[in-house]
């Protein structure tokens, strides 16, 4: 197993992760039955998960 020798600074680990960053307009979808907007892989907020309703508030 590899293990480091000094530890890595927080600006070296910030220059590392700088671009794992997700966008949220990136990856918002539109609902076909209401038009509404909703995140990929989430539930929208009438309750619609792919086409079907699955929580009735």
């Amino acid at each position: 197993m590899a293990v480091q020798k000094h530890k890595k600074s927080r600006s070296k680990r910030g220059m590392r992760r700088s671009h794992d960053k997700i966008f949220v307009n990136q990856i918002l979808l539109l609902n076909k039955k209401t038009g509404k907007k909703y995140l990929y892989h989430h539930i929208s907020d009438d309750g619609y998960y792919k086409g079907k309703k699955i929580l009735d508030k």
